[in-house]
């Protein structure tokens, strides 16, 4: 769980940084890239600390510090991510300077306690009061700032979309879970600096239910609860992206669908192909807007070479009433019209209408040459009229 946070909290990073290149003004977008920066930076000095040695040249108990300093000012971006979101943003910024009081006690108890605590003792060593007033100040402080973030949260999620309130709610789970881990260390360290043995020698009653109670905080809520809310706060954009991607598959298969009767129709009228804007070959197969260009351009291509070719279609066979022609009867006639044509035949000077939908849109209009496109291909699997 924990190499799955240290892999996730960079990479949303990233997410983040980029779309705030997109909007450098969002200030809840500042607010939440300022968290999720600082879940990142503490994530290597926790685990410093956790092994008995410091970060950068630090002692293990500052690497700790400054790890505790990196998650309560991360809080604090939290509150106001749903300061930003929910109110004008006047009203915001006030608020966020109010909520800064309790964020600059803490601070200020965090240091005192790291400097007070002597040199050699474990950072986990609850038994010595500095230490354990160091982590109930900050998982205190880290309970209050997840009550009001998630409060915020709830503010905010009313007036929400769907899809935004999805996320809101998966991200609520991960703030309740961060909120209950949190408790459940302050009470593991009070039983600890009270219980008076040290958990890795002797474990007494008290030292045992720490011991336990940290644990089950860690495993089961904790790390859980990061996944949750990382998954929460990218949940609309990477929805937006999953519905991308089905519309680019979608555009995909429906062009190499659509090439029998291109390929039929691109043979006698090459002078239909719409001009192509100059891209390398390496370009134009990694840019994922290629594939979108290349359907639409196939689908208006297949719709003037059918235009093109409908003199040469009987008119009585391709009325208004679409049920009135088979498909298969259309793939004919069609295939008919492309040898007449291809033969120099002479034919109607009027264009009439082939495969036109009922509703006319351009997704409509693709899946009525779609089946035109399948039904050639059937008739003829080598796709040649």
């Amino acid at each position: 769980m924990l190499t799955m946070y240290g892999i996730i909290a960079p990479l949303v990073l990233v997410w983040t940084v980029l779309r705030l290149r997109r909007a450098p003004q969002d200030r809840a977008l500042w607010s939440l890239c300022g968290l999720i920066t600082g879940w990142t930076l503490a994530f290597p000095f926790g685990r410093a600390a956790d092994a008995g040695a410091g970060l950068l040249g630090t002692t293990p108990m500052v690497s700790r510090l400054i790890e505790h300093s990196l998650d309560i000012v991360s809080m604090h971006g939290l509150i106001c991510f749903y300061l930003y979101s929910a109110l004008e943003e006047r009203e915001a910024g006030r608020r966020a300077r109010l909520y800064g009081v309790p964020l600059a006690l803490t601070f200020v108890v965090l240091v005192a306690a790291a400097l007070s605590t002597p040199e050699g003792v474990g950072t986990r060593d609850h038994r010595v009061t500095s230490v354990a007033v160091f982590y109930i100040a900050a998982d205190a402080y880290l309970v209050f700032a997840f009550s009001r973030a998630w409060f915020w949260n709830r503010c905010y999620a009313r007036g929400a979309g769907p899809r935004l309130r999805r996320g809101l709610q998966i991200a609520a789970i991960g703030m309740i879970a961060f909120a209950l881990a949190n408790t459940l260390y302050i009470v593991a360290v009070v039983l600890h600096w009270t219980g008076g043995d040290d958990a890795s020698t002797n474990l007494d009653t008290a030292g045992a239910a720490s011991t336990s109670l940290g644990w089950f905080a860690a495993v089961f809520l904790m790390l859980p609860g990061v996944v949750l809310f990382l998954a929460g706060v990218t949940y609309p954009a990477a929805a937006m992206r999953v519905m991308a991607l089905r519309v680019w598959w979608r555009h995909l298969l429906h062009y190499r669908r659509l090439k029998p009767l291109w390929s039929a129709l691109h043979e006698l009228f090459p002078e239909n192909v719409l001009p192509r804007v100059p891209m390398s070959a390496w370009r134009n197969a990694l840019n994922p807007r290629a594939v979108h260009r290349r359907y639409y351009r196939r689908a208006i291509e297949c719709r003037d070479g059918l235009v093109r070719i409908s003199p040469y279609i009987n008119p009585s066979q391709t009325d208004a009433d679409r049920g009135a022609l088979s498909d298969a009867e259309l793939s004919h006639r069609l295939r008919h019209a492309l040898r007449a044509h291809e033969s120099g035949e002479l034919a109607s000077a009027h264009a009439v209408a082939v495969a036109v939908p009922p509703n006319p849109s351009l997704e409509a209009d693709v899946r009525e040459l779609i089946v035109l496109a399948d039904a050639l291909r059937t008739a003829d699997p080598n796709g040649e009229p």
